[in-house]
Parts: structure tokens; sequence; C-alpha cells
């Protein structure tokens, strides 16, 4: 029974936020984290109305997009465009200073359902129907702003999900760092983002959303009490 006393969302009963804790827990420790799984579980936990239905169409949605890119489109640029042309494109997945205000901008099944969302939840669409679909796509945490690429260092692609997808240039990259910290682009900024690195940063930024509005103190909690959940060294 929802809290009357409480804004939405609404937390999940006792007895299924202890079940999707366990399972956050043991995926986190996994020897590979599923990305999806996770976020899926995060939102779980946050909004109560996302049942085990909720969770499952949301991972046959990220099939069913990943089943619609090409086949092999080429190198890491084609991929880049490929997957542009459909999430970006045909989809219209984008982000808008406006989503930076909202909770379901960090929930991957309400990004999934709005196609709205913070950069590095879109990341996670991208990434999710990239990866399934076969190609070398990871994320990258740029400081301030999420981004993913594609292909090994010498051939590295970046996209900016957040624009829809857009492929980013050297420049562009630097610009992004430099509006965020005022200091040059480091290359080691552009290695891949291990998954629970990931999924830490969602959390942050949910506590983050909730400590700017006192009335959702519990949903700052719930973040809180996932984060030790995360294994400070991961499964190998």
């Amino acid at each position: 029974m929802p809290n009357p006393h409480l804004p939405p969302p609404y937390p999940p009963s006792p007895e299924r936020s202890a079940e999707v804790r366990r399972r956050f827990g043991e995926e986190a420790r996994a020897e590979r984290p599923d990305l999806a799984a996770l976020c899926l579980l995060i939102g779980a936990e946050t909004d109560g109305a996302l049942d085990e239905a909720g969770m499952d169409a949301a991972q046959a949605e990220l099939d069913r997009l990943a089943g619609e890119l090409p086949y092999r489109p080429g190198g890491p640029r084609a991929w880049a465009e490929a997957v542009r042309r459909l999430l970006g494109g045909r989809y219209e997945f984008h982000g808008t200073p406006g989503d930076y205000q909202r909770l379901e901008s960090s929930l991957l099944h309400e990004v999934l359902r709005r196609r709205r969302g913070l950069p590095i939840l879109l990341s996670v669409v991208w990434l999710e129907v990239a990866r399934r679909a076969g190609a070398p796509v990871y994320g990258v945490a740029l400081p301030g702003h999420f981004v993913i690429g594609f292909g090994a260092p010498g051939e590295q692609v970046l996209a900016d999900p957040f624009e829809g997808g857009r492929v980013l240039s050297g420049p562009d990259a630097e610009l992004l760092v430099v509006g965020a910290t005022g200091a040059p682009l480091d290359p080691a900024m552009l290695g891949p983002a291990p998954p629970l690195e990931v999924v830490q940063r969602i959390l942050n930024n949910i506590r983050a959303w909730a400590a700017a509005r006192p009335e959702h103190s519990d949903v700052a909690l719930r973040a809180v009490e996932l984060a030790p959940l995360i294994p400070p060294h991961p499964a190998r």
C-alpha cells in the first residue's frame, strides 16, 4: 500500500525490496555483471510499480531494438552511425536540459518508455542495444558527461547519446571536458568504464537528485542502501 504522505514514485513492499536488493548484490558480484539487469533492479527499488513483467519487457525492448540494427555494418564509425540512425533517428532517443530535473531520467525502464534521459542512461541504452548486435562498444565516463566509444583506442569513435548519438570529433570531446572541469582532456579519460562504475555513477545521480528535494528523502535512502552492495573490487 503506497504511503499517502510520500510523493510518487512509491517504494516497493518490504518483501519486494528485500528480493530486489538480494538480486542486485548477486548481480554486482557476478564475474560479468549485467548492466541492464542492474539498472532495472535500481528501477525496481526506486519505483514500486516496476514488477517482474515490466523488467522482462524492458529487456525484450532492448533485444528488439538490437534486432533492427544491420548485421556487421563495418568499422567503428559505421557502427556509431548505424546506432545513431536507429536510436537517435528512427526512435528519437535524446536528452534535453529538462531531463536533469526528472527522476525518470535515471531509471532505465522509464528512459526506454520516454526515449529521454540523462547522458549516462541514454548511454546504457546505446551500449545494451549495440552490444546485443555485436558492436565493439563501451561506456566512456568523461567528467560531467557520459558518452560511448566504439572500437579499439587507435580507431576509437565517440558518440553522444544525449545528442541523439552524434559522432564526436576530438575538439568536441575536448570541449565537453574543458566545460566540465576547466582542464584539458586527458587520454586516460577515454578508456572503457566498467559496468559497476557506471552503476555507481547512476546511484550517485539519483542521490543528488533526491538530495535537492527533501520530500524525496526516501529515494535518496534507497540509493544509499544499494551502493554498499557493489563490491569495491569486481569479481575476476
